[in-house]
């Protein structure tokens, strides 16, 4: 696998965790912030931020517990950046345009709304009005989670990385980026392998390990399958994968 980029590096004084796409694993995330706040206290960094990349929600189990750890129970030690991922984009749509409902239902919002108590025949949710069902998880759906999902920033740039969901599309400025590039973006972004600017680091397409170029950084292992729930740190020019399924070791 090509190596990254030496000269690629974070700000002095910053340690960078990213972690990858949670889909509703609130069991996996509180693992892997174990090992985060371990990692952090054996060597503690000036700066430490978590990076959230996005795909909170949907599929798996847990989605409430997982936005409400992200709202409520972070470490406070950290800095804390929350990026929207196509997920969340999907769930917000629906409020305002319920003919989206079924694009979100088919990726996994029906697990999500059921972990807000929103109770229907999971099998045969088409014969409940979909209104209702979007009635009933806009009620559900406590403030503070709306407010957060509501302000989910689409990027980040921390020296030579840029942090997105889904990537970026080639040959477009990265601060011209259309935002449905950054949730959705695939084919045409992961077959590139130029230069973008920064080092791109990304999820929403998931791997069965870290797949580390030199142009960008997925870190999406597909924790609702796998349980492998992965983190990026970063700090100066170094990186550092911590895993629930455990990869721990320098790039």
């Amino acid at each position: 696998m090509p190596a990254l980029d030496a000269t690629a590096s974070i700000p002095r004084g910053l340690r960078v965790y990213a972690i990858g796409d949670i889909h509703g694993r609130l069991d996996l995330l509180k693992m892997l912030l174990d090992l985060i706040t371990e990692h952090e206290a054996a060597r503690p960094s000036t700066c430490p931020v978590l990076i959230f990349m996005g795909d909170y929600i949907d599929r798996g189990p847990d989605s409430r517990g997982v936005i409400d750890l992200l709202v409520h129970g972070l470490p406070q030690r950290f800095e804390q950046v929350f990026l929207r991922g196509n997920h969340e984009d999907m769930m917000l749509r629906i409020f305002n345009h319920p003919e989206h409902f079924d694009v979100w239902a088919m990726n996994g919002g029906l697990a999500t709304a059921r972990s807000y108590g929103v109770e229907f025949d999971v099998e045969d949710y088409g014969a409940t009005d979909v209104r209702y069902i979007i009635s009933r998880l806009d009620v559900a759906l406590p403030r503070s989670h709306r407010k957060f999902l509501e302000k989910l920033r689409i990027s980040v740039e921390l020296g030579d990385y840029f942090f997105v969901h889904a990537g970026v599309r080639p040959g477009v400025p990265l601060g011209r980026q259309a935002e449905s590039d950054c949730l959705f973006i695939r084919d045409e972004f992961l077959a590139f392998r130029g230069n973008f600017g920064k080092v791109i680091v990304h999820g929403h397409t998931p791997v069965s390990a870290p797949e580390i170029l030199p142009n960008r950084i997925n870190i999406d292992t597909g924790a609702v399958f796998t349980g492998h729930l992965t983190a990026l740190c970063l700090e100066g020019t170094s990186q550092r994968i911590l895993s629930t399924g455990g990869h721990d070791n320098s790039l």
